[in-house]
């Protein structure tokens, strides 16, 4: 389970303060698949950010009894001048996986071959989204925090990670931020509504997106 409990997040911009998040709350189940839904600027991200703990809320509580993954495709946590299997290493550790195990999974899924012995400061945008991807889907987490929907690689790439995500991996929860409609409603049981920083929830999906496409 994760409980999200009156989540605000503020930021000081010019002199001013402004609300991204301002009291949503939520849960999340085992296996559950929740959309998040809202324009740019709704604070769709800020909320994948906070559950990643990518930063910190002003106030509110985010409660988990389930491993929570980064946000996938995240890429500022790379260390540029270490080589890609350097931060492979580096992940390993910190999540006590055998080295050896995330590396052939990398090895196989992102298809990188000799540029992972490269430092990662000399990938392309491309090459560093494949890497971070794969390094994500490497961990086995219990959720899933997805903001967007791959677009990483070329297409084989994001037929593989549907695959990976959405069927190899469907007894995981997923909370996935996205403007896409198609995809919410192929994947996702319910949604929370971002507007204006606020959220709704709802347990119907054709009403979420009609709300969220009236916005």
């Amino acid at each position: 389970m994760i409980r999200v409990t009156d989540l605000t997040k503020a930021y000081r911009t010019e002199g001013r303060v402004h609300r991204a998040l301002s009291g949503v709350s939520f849960s999340i189940a085992k296996g559950e698949k929740l959309a998040v839904l809202g324009r740019n600027g709704a604070g769709k991200s800020t909320l994948i950010r906070l559950l990643g703990r990518v930063e910190l809320p002003t106030c509110g509580l985010i409660e988990e009894t389930m491993s929570l993954s980064w946000p996938l495709g995240l890429q500022g946590g790379f260390q540029g001048s270490l080589t890609g299997n350097d931060n492979m290493r580096f992940i390993a550790r910190i999540y006590d996986k055998p080295f050896a195990e995330i590396r052939e999974y990398v090895e196989d899924f992102a298809e990188l071959g000799k540029f992972l012995s490269e430092p990662v400061k000399t990938y392309s945008l491309g090459m560093r989204a494949r890497l971070a991807f794969a390094l994500s889907l490497a961990i086995d987490f219990d959720c899933y925090l997805i903001d967007e929907i791959i677009a990483a690689g070329d297409q084989r790439f994001q037929r593989r990670s549907y695959e990976e995500l959405f069927e190899k991996k469907a007894d995981r929860s997923l909370i996935l931020a996205s403007h896409v409609g198609e995809v919410v409603k192929a994947y996702c049981s319910r949604a929370l509504v971002l507007n204006r920083g606020r959220g709704s929830l709802f347990d119907d999906i054709d009403l979420a997106l009609q709300v969220y496409n009236e916005l």
